[in-house]
């Protein structure tokens, strides 16, 4: 059962995937860990310049010789008037005050023709740098692009929370396809269906889409331990994608408030908001999104809302004060401890193979 189709192409010990958290989280050092433990190290490289994910690339390369992928953030095109920044702007203004900000609301909307630049060069490093595995969140690549990957014996992962994303994946060209149940913490990875319809919970997901495409599946959402992966398997999938359960280990970048918040929570405490981004995603409640919430349909899009509030999310991590950072959590918080990435792995795979020979 442990050994499939996924593990034989992307050269793994162990079925089970880092999540490539974008934001400081996936440091070289976690990433690394994570593959020399014989899983699947990612970095998130979705807030990047081409510079600094080249930069990591090479460091990761040092720390181990073993398989490791990169994920990228897919451009979206979207629609912010000066207006609309005014306005998010206004709400914004007395939180900023209770963080002692001093700041101007003066603010230059990013070009989408620059994003898509930067998008085209950190491909570009990509293949230069031989990696041998990219994912993509936020929807398919274009058709050139997932061309020229593949030229270079690139695997393709992509991201998708519903069986019709899945189809549309597997037919532009993806080897494999992580499907996002709903619990899963962090951004969400719809790109054709909408915030309410995408949310598929896991054991719904899994099933469905492997009866509906041939490509391997790999499962996301809540999964933190040696039951969520065989759980997993069972149901299909051939290897697992674990966020939060990383995110705690002590290899990883995350600020130690973040990873406290995650110890002490309970399965209810998490919730959806697009007030920190623009784009709804998955963490524990706090104030900010608490104040936040009569607002949050009315924000700009992402990235445009996610630049507005970086000043409040940074302020908030060097006050050590949680009610103001973006704490992305998975729903199983319950089940994360603080440990090394090798004794997670290690851990997970022992109650895999007690669970099988159970069987």
């Amino acid at each position: 059962m442990l050994n499939n189709e996924m593990m034989k192409h992307l050269n793994l010990k162990n079925p089970i995937i880092q999540a490539p958290m974008a934001g400081g989280i996936t440091t070289s050092n976690l990433v690394a860990e994570v593959s020399n433990a014989g899983g699947l190290g990612m970095i998130g490289a979705g807030y990047q310049t081409p510079i600094q994910t080249r930069e990591q690339i090479r460091e990761i390369k040092q720390l181990t010789s073993n398989p490791f992928g990169i994920n990228l953030f897919v451009p979206n095109e979207f629609n912010v008037t000066p207006e609309a920044v005014q306005s998010a702007n206004e709400l914004l203004h007395p939180i900023r005050k209770q963080l002692n900000i001093d700041q101007t609301d003066s603010f230059d909307i990013p070009e989408y023709k620059k994003i898509q630049e930067s998008f085209i060069e950190q491909v570009k490093v990509v293949i230069e740098e031989n990696v041998s595995i990219c994912s993509f969140t936020f929807g398919i690549p274009p058709n050139e692009v997932i061309d020229e990957l593949k030229q270079h014996n690139i695997t393709l992962i992509g991201t998708a929370t519903t069986v019709r994303e899945a189809i549309e994946n597997e037919k532009a060209g993806m080897d494999m396809v992580v499907m996002q149940g709903s619990e899963a913490g962090g951004h969400r990875g719809n790109f054709i269906d909408g915030h309410q319809e995408s949310l598929v919970g896991l054991m719904s997901l899994i099933p469905q889409a492997v009866d509906n495409v041939s490509i391997p599946v790999i499962a996301a959402g809540g999964i933190m331990d040696g039951r969520g992966l065989m759980a997993s398997i069972c149901l299909g999938a051939q290897g697992v994608q674990m966020g939060t359960a990383f995110l705690t280990c002590i290899e990883s970048g995350a600020h130690q408030v973040h990873k406290d918040a995650i110890l002490n929570a309970a399965e209810d405490q998490t919730t959806f908001t697009r007030a920190f981004s623009g784009k709804w995603a998955r963490g524990i409640k706090n104030k900010f999104i608490v104040d936040m919430l009569e607002h949050e349909l009315t924000v700009p899009e992402f990235p445009v809302q996610n630049l507005l509030t970086q000043v409040i999310r940074k302020t908030g991590s060097g006050q050590n004060n949680q009610e103001f950072m973006s704490l992305w959590s998975g729903q199983s918080p319950r089940l994360a401890k603080s440990e090394t990435v090798g004794i997670l792995i290690k851990n997970i795979m022992a109650e895999a193979k007690n669970i099988n020979l159970d069987r």
